[in-house]
C-alpha cells in the first residue's frame, strides 16, 4: 500500500519542484492580467481563471486583473434597445450607451469576477479607472479614410495614477480594474479599450509581466496560410508585423509593444480557452502563446 502511494505521489512532487525556479524568479513581482475572450463566458474557464490568480497571489506574486466586457455590453445594449455600432474596430459609445457600459462593467462583470476570487478568501477589491484617478482619458477620434471620426465617449488614455492599486497590493489584496476612465477635460467618463488599459497599467506599475488572454493560440506566423504560432519575438520584430495583423489582434499586440517599451520585462498573449493557461505560462517550460520581449534582451540595438 505505502509503495503504491509513494509512486503516485512522486509525479506531483516533481511538478511542484519544477515550479521552484519560477517561484523564486517571480516572487514579489507584479503581473497584470487582461481577462477577456472565452474565459469570461465559459463557467469552467472562469473558475479556473480565479484559481490561477489566487494561486499567483499565494505563490508570492502580485496579480492585478483588468477586464472589459464586449459580449456582455452588446447583450445589455440590445436589451435597452440601443444598436451596437463599430467604427475602426471600436464601439461607438453614445451618452446612453456609456451609462450601460459603465453599469455592465462595474456592476456586473467586475462584481462576478470579484465574487469568484473571493470564494478563496478576502482578497479581491474592484475598482474602475475613475477611482482615485487611476485612469484618465480624453476623447479618442480614430482616422478613417483620412478623416477624424467622432465615436462618442471612447477614450484615449492620457494619464495613469497607480496609488490606489499600489495601496491594495501592499495590503495583500488583488485589484480588479474595469476599463472605464475619468475624463481629463469634462465631468463625464470614457469607455477605454481593456487591452490598452492593461498595457498602460502594466507600464505605470513597473510590472514584470503583462498577460493578455485571447481566444487564439497566440500570434500566428502566417495566418491564414499556417497555424504555426510565433512563440517569442522582440519589440522591433512585432512593430514590423503590426500592419499585417487582423483587427482583433491589433490592440492586444499594440498593448504588448507599449508595455515592453515602457519597461515591462515580458508581455504575453496566451490562449484563454486552455484551463490554467496562466499557471502553464508562468510556472513551466511549456509556455503557451506568444511572448514579446524588449529588444535589448535579444541583443538588438534600438
Amino acid at each position: 500500500m505505502s509503495t503504491t502511494r509513494k509512486h503516485t505521489a512522486l509525479p506531483k512532487a516533481q511538478t511542484l519542484i519544477e515550479a521552484l525556479p519560477w517561484l523564486v524568479r517571480h516572487n514579489g513581482k507584479t503581473v497584470v492580467i487582461k481577462f477577456g475572450g472565452n474565459a469570461m463566458i465559459d463557467e469552467d474557464l472562469k473558475a479556473a481563471f480565479a484559481q490561477d490568480v489566487v494561486f499567483l497571489h499565494h505563490a508570492g506574486l502580485k496579480p492585478v486583473v483588468v477586464h472589459g466586457g464586449g459580449p456582455q455590453i452588446s447583450a445589455a445594449l440590445d436589451k435597452h434597445g440601443i444598436v451596437s455600432e463599430f467604427k475602426a474596430g471600436l464601439r461607438v459609445t453614445t451618452e446612453d450607451a456609456m451609462d450601460v457600459v459603465r453599469m455592465v462593467l462595474a456592476g456586473q462583470v467586475q462584481r462576478e469576477l470579484v465574487g469568484l476570487l473571493n470564494q478563496h478568501g478576502p482578497l479581491a477589491v474592484g475598482l474602475t479607472g475613475e477611482d482615485a484617478h487611476t485612469i484618465t482619458a480624453t476623447r479618442h477620434q480614430p482616422e478613417i479614410d483620412g478623416e477624424l471620426v467622432d465615436i462618442g465617449r471612447v477614450g484615449e488614455i492620457t494619464d495613469i495614477d497607480t496609488g490606489a492599486i499600489e495601496a491594495l497590493l501592499a495590503d495583500g489584496r488583488i485589484p480588479v480594474v474595469s476599463s472605464i476612465a475619468r475624463s481629463q477635460d469634462d465631468h463625464h467618463v470614457y469607455n477605454v479599450n481593456a487591452d490598452t488599459a492593461a498595457a498602460a497599467l502594466a507600464a505605470a506599475l513597473g510590472a514584470e509581466t503583462l498577460m493578455v488572454l485571447t481566444d487564439v493560440e497566440g500570434l500566428y506566423e502566417d495566418w491564414p496560410n499556417s497555424d504555426e504560432v510565433i512563440s517569442r519575438l522582440t519589440a522591433s520584430q512585432l512593430e514590423k508585423l503590426l500592419p499585417e495583423l487582423s483587427s482583433g489582434m491589433v490592440p492586444k499586440m499594440e498593448g504588448c509593444l507599449h508595455a515592453v517599451r515602457g519597461g515591462v520585462q515580458t508581455a504575453r498573449v496566451i490562449d484563454g480557452r486552455v484551463q490554467h493557461s496562466i499557471l502553464l505560462e508562468i510556472f513551466t517550460d511549456e509556455g503557451i502563446g506568444t511572448m514579446v520581449v524588449p529588444d535589448a534582451e535579444e541583443g538588438d540595438a534600438e
